[in-house]
């Protein structure tokens, strides 16, 4: 059978696998041939790779070996070869000690998977919180055209009559248990109606909030965020983006095209307006460092402090993500965005459209849902970047989760040295702690915990909420579940495993919140605090081995990204020496 290579505008990269008859390309094509591939589909055509995320340890994702099915169809539809490979896939809720910690080599494992294998256009199935970031990272990093697909949102949960969101009411149930308002056997009763169909989280967590900024970065077709899982269209939006892929790699059109600073200053008012995931911050900095983009925790404060929150889900508001998706989805608060004049227009999406040419016809199906400028749950809903002394290099807070007479607030500091001294003492009724103190953990950052864990929402003492109490100021340096809610400061930079402010934090001292001025303020003599740590010393050993080695030894603090320092910037994906 004689080769014949299908004419495409510019030479593409499997063609060095697969393109000729010499003893190298028929050494690749024939490996191939034995899963019953027909020669023709070495014939020249785009060879698309499905990164799938799919695990079932990973549940919010384990439904995603279906979607790629019809990613397939859609890649066949349009001409390419389609190849499905396993990527890393970090679980949210099974990963110790935090997914955190492996996103960074999900992304650097998945970064050299595209860029040496014969990949021409890349399709990024992805769903539970970690897993959309790190493949961003990996796509921005090789610069190969790349789109994402989500796994959506689980349906509504319901318990005796009210919305259940996962993960919200988890904490919610669990603070009621503790206050003596609910029985174990309830709570476990509970259970059943808190993840009722495949999906991630159907709150705004941090699953939502990341599928959301893929959309709004440009990355997703339009309205592919809040599509529920088990929603047909969810099939359709995959079969779609398949056939999509193909297109931009005729094109050419790549992350590095999309992915301007446009495109987050856009992503970072979407955020706000949906009253998103602090874990939003992180993982767009550590995006647009793998992509070359000068972002900034400043950007952050920037773009997104007069955004009005306009949609009303938990953790901020009452809803849940089907109800998101049948009120028009991200589509209309995008528009919202730009008819406020808050919107770089003319950014470019992976559909080869305008982002503005892609929602200017959309309508808003339910204004309790998607509220108006004027009825928003918060008229500055943009992440807080919170500055001072405490937190030199700046710290976060979600306004639109917190609450109102906190947001200004002077405190006695209850001090935590780690997440096992916080676990040994909350529960104890000799703790010396009323709602007018100051909850403080240290050591749970990206060196720390390892891995910055979701801990920094720090559950209330049991005394505190038999008297009705529901929130208190709280400052870590970890970071907050997206589903997770109240006056609650994170990412404290630098961390106090680094020798930050916040690692010399001792009970007694107060500590001044003050959000509208963005400070965060240790009320202590600048001699003192440099005497204090003058004197630190490290609470934890360091690993000697492993990954985690690897990753206390090259992790970048919170402000950044909280990436592998030799992981920064585009490093292209050219085709290396064939070693056969």
């Amino acid at each position: 059978m004689t080769f014949k290579p299908a004419k495409w505008p510019r030479p593409l990269r499997s063609q060095e696998w697969f393109g000729g008859t010499g003893r190298d390309q028929i050494y690749h094509r024939g490996w191939m041939k034995n899963q019953g591939f027909p020669h023709d589909l070495f014939d020249g055509r785009p060879v698309i790779g499905i990164l799938n995320t799919w695990s079932e340890l990973t549940p919010c994702n384990a439904h995603l070996n279906v979607l790629a099915e019809f990613v397939k169809r859609g890649v066949y539809e349009a001409g390419g070869f389609p190849v499905e490979v396993p990527a890393f896939s970090t679980s949210e809720s099974a990963f110790r000690p935090t997914a955190m910690m492996f996103r960074n080599l999900a992304a650097m494992s998945v970064e050299e998977q595209m860029r040496g294998q014969p990949m021409d256009g890349c399709v990024l199935l992805v769903g539970c919180d970690k897993t959309t970031p790190s493949l961003l990272m990996a796509a921005a990093s090789t610069d190969l055209p790349s789109i994402v697909v989500t796994g959506g949102p689980m349906l509504n949960g319901y318990f005796k009559g009210e919305r259940v969101g996962s993960g919200t009411h988890l904490w919610k149930f669990s603070e009621a248990v503790k206050a003596g308002e609910m029985s174990p056997e309830e709570f476990a009763e509970a259970e059943a109606s808190m993840s009722r169909s495949a999906g991630s989280c159907n709150t705004m967590g941090t699953a939502s909030t990341m599928a959301s900024m893929a959309e709004a970065l440009g990355m997703a077709l339009s309205g592919n965020a809040a599509i529920p899982a088990v929603d047909s269209r969810r099939r359709v939006m995959a079969q779609m983006s398949g056939r999509r892929i193909v297109q931009m790699v005729k094109d050419d059109l790549k992350p590095s095209d999309v992915m301007v600073k446009q495109a987050f200053e856009n992503a970072i008012r979407t955020n706000a307006a949906i009253g998103g995931s602090t874990n939003a911050v992180i993982h767009l900095l550590a995006i647009a460092g793998r992509v070359g983009v000068d972002l900034t925790l400043d950007d952050w404060d920037r773009c997104g402090r007069d955004i009005p929150t306009v949609v009303n889900l938990m953790p901020s508001g009452k809803y849940l993500m089907e109800e998101f998706f049948y009120a028009g989805g991200l589509p209309v608060v995008i528009k919202r965005l730009g008819e406020a004049g808050l919107l770089h227009k003319d950014a470019l999406t992976v559909s080869g459209e305008t982002m503005w040419d892609q929602v200017k016809d959309v309508t808003n199906h339910n204004e309790d849902v998607i509220l108006p400028a004027e009825k928003a749950l918060t008229q500055s809903g943009g992440i807080v970047v919170l500055k001072g002394n405490l937190a030199p290099k700046g710290a976060v807070l979600k306004p639109s989760a917190a609450s109102a007479h906190l947001l200004t607030h002077r405190g006695r500091a209850v001090v935590f040295e780690d997440i096992d001294d916080y676990k040994a003492k909350i529960n104890d009724e000799a703790l010396d702690i009323d709602e007018t103190c100051i909850m403080v953990m240290k050591n749970c950052g990206p060196k720390g915990y390892p891995g910055m864990a979701e801990v920094g929402n720090m559950g209330l003492p049991p005394k505190v909420l038999r008297k009705g109490i529901t929130d208190m100021v709280r400052i870590s340096d970890a970071r907050m579940s997206g589903t997770a809610y109240g006056t609650v400061c994170l990412h404290t930079s630098p961390e106090a495993a680094a020798g930050g402010p916040l690692a010399v934090v001792r009970n007694g001292d107060f500590i001044e919140l003050d959000v509208p001025n963005r400070r965060l303020h240790l009320d202590i003599s600048d001699a003192e605090l440099a005497a204090r740590l003058a004197a630190w010393k490290p609470l934890h050993e360091q690993y000697q081995s492993g990954y985690a080695w690897l990753h206390q030894q090259h992790v970048q603090g919170a402000d950044t990204g909280a990436d592998l320092d030799f992981l920064k910037g585009c490093r292209g994906a050219p085709v290396g020496r064939d070693s056969h």
